[in-house]
């Protein structure tokens, strides 16, 4: 159940595709939501306490990546957006919890 929001950070998917024998690549911008108990993207959700750390690295002037260190793995959201806002918000919520 999703509760309170906190704050969300656009990123960017990239999705492949061969249509008449070309190949073809669709971004779309999707949204990965902070809330009080959850984070939550189009196609995972993570309990706030299976998630460990939140990191960002920059690959240029355009893109870096947004890093999401669970008890799952490591999850990586492209973002066109610096996330630094989003990262400090899921730290403070850690502190509190």
């Amino acid at each position: 159940m999703l509760t309170l929001l906190i704050k969300s950070q656009p990123y960017k998917k990239m999705t492949r595709m061969i249509k008449d024998n070309q190949q073809q690549y669709f971004e779309t911008e999707e949204w990965i939501e902070l809330y009080d108990t959850v984070i939550s993207t189009n196609t995972n959700q993570f309990k706030l306490e299976h998630v460990h750390d939140m990191s960002y690295k920059p690959l240029s002037d355009r893109y870096g990546f947004l890093y999401l260190h669970t008890n799952q793995g490591v999850f990586s959201y492209n973002v066109a957006v610096s996330p630094s806002d989003f990262i400090e918000a899921f730290k403070q919520l850690k502190e509190q919890k």
